[in-house]
């Protein structure tokens, strides 16, 4: 189609054309920026953590008066939760992963160096961590029940050494870059020797979030604690049952405890993705909003100008233009103005990203989401102006006539 006759037009109507092109470039600027944050959003959400998420309970305890014989009423509590129908494995650990604990440390490959290597979570727990956590091991093997250490005996202290540590495939590939980790030493701030890793796991996430490029970065000492949080793996159809009995044999070992929390692993994640699910639905319900007008403006135009062109349109039909030529016509009007809206709104989502990255910490914005954003609103711009256009298309020759 020559478009000579369409660009002719549009310079005859250059303020309402300039409006729908600058609505469509704000729009492209601001859909492809926020599509970009809900998929950042999106993707932290769905970060694999390496544990048996959907098996996992908890219950978090405290107790009041006496807090003597520690490492005995542990026992006593493993033994009560283990005897529980349906539970597969039990342990007790220092945090798990989203209840807003932190044990962290610093890590290096070498004595004293002038800054760390990188910064890890930092577990530990009973005999029965790794199977109750369902983490793989994929290197190495376990602690052995003489390396286990009490962390009553060794939480005043600082002249004890750590005799193993067992590290994530992560932290292994950034600690030892194309090496062998089994049998490496690691410093850090546990005991005042170095300590051997023995085992590497696929994968553990941190208990706290503090960022993306280390979220896998944990390790796992061989010391008990004694008592706080309780940690137990059953079937996912059994997690409401496990955990009710779990808080009934804790109450039964010991009268002053009292329970804090109650909840599973995927209860736990949701809730600390809280924030993360609500800005996805905000920013999506922007999006929408932002469609909407958009196509609202378009229709409206398209609609003035079906108005505003009867007999231009009339006597297309009566030299012999098609239906199908008429509805080309505003379609190909729309494309123009939407692809010249596209390319400003292509510079504005740099610049709005631009902006953001200086006041927010934000990445670049990834060229991909561009033609993203380019092609829902091209397919917006067609489906809106089709219902005008058709309405064009039906204009009868006759009225080229009834308007001399």
């Amino acid at each position: 189609m020559n478009i000579r006759p369409i660009l002719s037009a549009l310079r005859r109507h250059k303020t309402a054309a300039s409006l729908i092109v600058l609505q469509i470039a704000l729009s492209c600027a601001i859909i492809c920026n926020a599509l970009f944050l809900i998929g950042g959003r999106i993707e932290r959400m769905d970060r694999p953590t390496g544990l048996a998420d959907e098996e996992l309970v908890r219950v978090r305890a405290t107790s009041i008066g006496p807090n003597e014989n520690r490492d005995a009423q542990a026992k006593v509590d493993l033994d009560a939760l283990r005897a529980i129908p349906g539970v597969k494995a039990a342990a007790i650990t220092n945090q798990i992963p989203f209840d807003g604990s932190s044990w962290n440390t610093s890590v290096g490959t070498k004595p004293d160096q002038p800054s760390p290597t990188l910064s890890a979570g930092v577990y530990f727990g009973t005999e029965d961590l790794l199977e109750t956590y369902g983490v793989k091991l994929v290197a190495g093997r376990d602690f052995l029940p003489g390396e286990y250490l009490d962390f009553s005996a060794i939480e005043t202290s600082s002249d004890f050494s750590v005799p193993a540590v067992i590290i994530t495939r992560e932290m292994a590939e950034a600690m030892f870059p194309g090496e062998n980790p089994i049998g490496k030493r690691i410093h850090d701030s546990w005991g005042n020797t170095p300590v051997p890793v023995v085992g590497v796991v696929e994968r553990m996430v941190r208990a706290n979030d503090s960022g993306p490029t280390n979220f896998g970065y944990s390790m796992i000492l061989p010391i008990r604690p004694a008592g706080g949080r309780y940690l137990l793996r059953t079937e996912p159809s059994r997690r409401d049952e496990v955990l009710k009995a779990a808080v009934a044999a804790l109450e039964r070992t010991k009268r002053s405890r009292i329970i804090l929390d109650q909840d599973t692993l995927t209860d736990i994640a949701s809730q600390y993705y809280r924030q993360d699910k609500a800005m996805v639905w905000l920013l999506a319900s922007v999006c929408a909003a932002l469609l909407v007008v958009t196509a609202l403006g378009i229709v409206g135009l398209a609609s003035f100008w079906v108005q505003q062109r009867t007999k231009q349109i009339g006597v297309r039909r009566a030299l012999g233009a098609t239906r199908a030529q008429v509805l080309h016509y505003f379609q190909t009007e729309n494309f123009l103005l939407t692809t010249i809206g596209i390319v400003l709104g292509m510079l504005g989502a740099f610049g709005l990203n631009q902006l953001l990255m200086s006041h927010y910490e934000l990445p670049r914005l990834p060229l991909p989401y561009l033609p993203v954003g380019a092609l829902v609103l091209w397919l917006l711009g067609q489906v809106a102006v089709f219902g005008p256009a058709r309405r064009a298309a039906a204009v009868p020759p006759a009225i080229a006539t009834r308007s001399v």
